[in-house]
């Protein structure tokens, strides 16, 4: 019975995560559409042409698999912070809590809610992206993988930001301070051969630069790093911040008044 009770609220949250996020479509994933457009247009078609290739590819070509990565990560991180503190700050949390539903049910449920989000942005920008370059994959299964964790990985990270939050403004110190800077300097525009030595090393300490680089060989065949080794950081922090998410969950971090 616990099992059933499990399943029917792990299905009611991903469809009402869903509905929210498909009903407010201009606020989630518009923004994300145009954004990335523009990055097309500006880093890839204008500035491109000036700075040719880079490891063998057409600039546009290289930075479209982190282009990509960007949408994903953001829109999968965005999802669950918002929505769950959300729940927290109307109080319907606490239905979730009392109901016959574990916490790694919970979970799943709004990681679940944040990868859809991810994964439904990166195609529209892929989509995108086909109209300014070619995409050739070159590793399926490698460029499934990477984002499916990407997205996980990220939308963790939404979750334990929510639970420590306590006012909306909460939510955006993360991707201002933080995400985004990570971001652009996770080898998104460039290699990391470009760098000094002591930049190099430094962007081995980056979690983004293996999900860009570990993408960006999924699709193109290139990295600046292992496609082994970034299975192995990304997985290793999943399995770090899923544990430390249902520690807690289990204590009612945040959640109790």
């Amino acid at each position: 019975m616990n099992a059933r009770y499990n399943w029917v609220g792990l299905q009611t949250i991903l469809i009402r995560e869903i509905r929210r996020f498909l009903r407010i479509w201009p606020q989630t994933i518009l923004p994300a559409a145009i954004t990335m457009t523009l990055y097309f247009i500006i880093f890839g078609n204008l500035i491109g042409r000036r700075i040719g290739e880079m490891d063998g590819f057409s600039y546009i070509e290289y930075i479209t698999p982190g282009i990509i990565m960007m949408s994903i990560i953001n829109n999968a991180y965005s999802n669950v912070a918002s929505s769950f503190y959300s729940a927290k700050f109307q109080s319907h949390i606490e239905e979730l809590l009392i109901a016959p539903l574990s916490n790694s049910f919970i979970l799943i449920g709004y990681l679940a809610g944040g990868v859809t989000r991810g994964l439904l942005v990166g195609i529209i920008v892929t989509i995108i992206s086909l109209f300014f370059t070619d995409i050739h994959i070159a590793h399926p299964v490698i460029t499934v993988s990477i984002i499916l964790l990407s997205a996980i990985l990220f939308a963790l990270g939404g979750f334990i930001n929510a639970l420590y939050a306590n006012s909306f403004d909460q939510i955006s110190i993360v991707p201002t301070f933080i995400l985004t800077p990570l971001t652009y300097l996770g080898g998104v525009f460039y290699s990391i051969s470009l760098l000094p030595e002591i930049g190099q090393t430094a962007s081995h300490f980056n979690p983004l630069f293996y999900l860009v680089n570990g993408f960006r060989y999924g699709m193109l065949g290139t990295s600046d790093v292992s496609p082994t080794t970034a299975f192995i950081i990304i997985v290793g922090c999943i399995i770090g911040l899923s544990l430390f998410a249902l520690k807690l969950l289990k204590n009612g971090t945040g959640l109790r008044k």
